[in-house]
Formats: structure tokens, sequence, C-alpha cells
């Protein structure tokens, strides 16, 4: 089983802050993640560079004594050269389907799942929004950029055991503001 970790509520939106930390409750959301990962087995860590995944993936690494390797695969989507305004671009794409807007980062969605299939069963993935409704798209053969709307440090399991990977339980969602 793999954990895909959606980060912990951010200090400030994309719009105010290129790559925020974690605010105070974002901060109680990954210790309250941590605990949960550690009961449900997870025992290693992966983390996107980004400063709010790796504080949300901290708290794991503290609880499970272990240290997340970072991989920026899992990181967030990259904004398209020519792009002037990230935040408008990035509502318009993630209300849109992977044939429209996201045919550019097909190649993107396909490496971050080839990555997940390699890492070992029980593995915490701290992430975000945009991968991780990547990665259960393609499994799920969903065109739609946005399948679900993965609340800050929902849990979502993905068995990469079999010949098939498969999306066992979407993580909570939340009335969230992504940007």
């Amino acid at each position: 089983m793999i954990y895909l970790v959606r980060h912990g509520e951010a200090a400030a939106s994309w719009g105010n802050h290129p790559n925020p930390g974690l605010s105070d409750l974002g901060h109680k959301q990954a210790e309250a993640a941590a605990t949960a990962l550690v009961d449900l087995g997870a025992r290693s860590a992966v983390s996107s560079p980004m400063q709010r995944c790796r504080e949300t993936a901290a708290a794991f690494e503290r609880l499970a004594g272990v240290t997340a390797q970072i991989e920026p695969v899992v990181s967030e989507i990259e904004t398209p050269e020519g792009v002037g305004d990230r935040v408008e671009w990035l509502q318009s794409y993630m209300a849109g389907t992977w044939d429209a807007e996201g045919a550019a980062h097909d190649a993107w969605r396909k490496k971050i799942a080839q990555a997940l299939a390699l890492l070992p069963d029980n593995t915490a993935v701290f992430s975000h929004f945009v991968a991780i409704n990547a990665v259960v798209s393609l499994i799920d053969q969903d065109s739609r950029t946005t399948v679900f709307k993965p609340g800050h440090c929902s849990i979502t399991k993905v068995d990469f055991s079999g010949a098939v990977p498969r999306v066992i339980e979407y993580g909570s969602q939340a009335a969230t503001r992504v940007l």
C-alpha cells in the first residue's frame, strides 16, 4: 500500500507566496496524519521538496523514526512557459480534463505513477492536491484533472502490488481553498 498524503494547511496561498510552510493548524493536521499513518502501518516516507510537504512529513519522520526521501517528481505541477498568472491558470487547469488542459503534463503524471510503483510497500508520500489527482485520475482512467478534492493531510490509499494499480480509498475531502 502507498499512502498519498496531501500536505497540511499552508501559512500562505500560492498567490501570496511561492513556497509557504505550514500554518499552526497545518502543523496540528500533520501530527494527526502522522499518528494515522503509523497506525496504518506506514514504515517509510517520500516527500515533495516543497516546504509545506517537508513540514508535514517531519511529523511522521519524528513519530516513525524515519527520514523521508525527497522526490521532486511528486511536487507541484510546473507552470507552463508564458503563463503570467499562475493562480488563474491553475484554476482553469483544475476545472478541465487531461485531454485538454492536461495533455502537456501527461508525461509528468505518468512519471509520478511510475515512481510510486517502485516504492516499498507501506510508504507515505507527502505531496500536493494536483499531483494526487494526477495519479488517481491515471489509475482510474478518469479524464478529469480534478477527480476529488483531498483535504489537508488527507490520506489516499493506493495499491501498487498487482499488475494494475488500484485506488483503494480516496482521502477525506474538505471545502478547502486550494489557491
